[in-house]
């Protein structure tokens, strides 16, 4: 992998662990609040910021998925994870290790060509 693959994948990274935690943080927590008090003007801020993440997320997921050349199940575990509250820490977890290789890989081959 290159350079360019290492960064998407930082990105995704970036925002899994936001996405991540903007379902049970922000949406649970916005409707249990309106639920409970007459605040109802959270929701469609705290919804619109979490559809926000999901969307950059499923954007950089398939722009690592075009650049690494994922299985089809790898890319799919990963927009799963993405819809499971809390799953896209796991998945920040899996993308560490698949970063960390990616670039080693790309500084041996740098190194090779020198």
């Amino acid at each position: 992998m290159d350079i360019k693959t290492a960064s998407a994948l930082h990105r995704l990274r970036l925002v899994s662990v936001p996405e991540a935690l903007s379902f049970p943080a922000l949406l649970i927590f916005g409707s249990l609040l309106s639920r409970v008090s007459d605040i109802d003007y959270l929701m469609m801020p705290l919804g619109a910021l979490h559809g926000i993440l999901f969307v950059l997320y499923t954007l950089f997921l398939l722009d690592v998925w075009n650049k690494t050349k994922w299985p089809f199940k790898k890319a799919l575990l990963f927009f799963g994870l993405a819809v499971v509250p809390f799953g896209g820490l796991y998945g920040d977890k899996l993308l560490k290790r698949e970063e960390a290789d990616s670039v080693i890989a790309a500084r041996a081959r740098q190194a090779a060509d020198a």
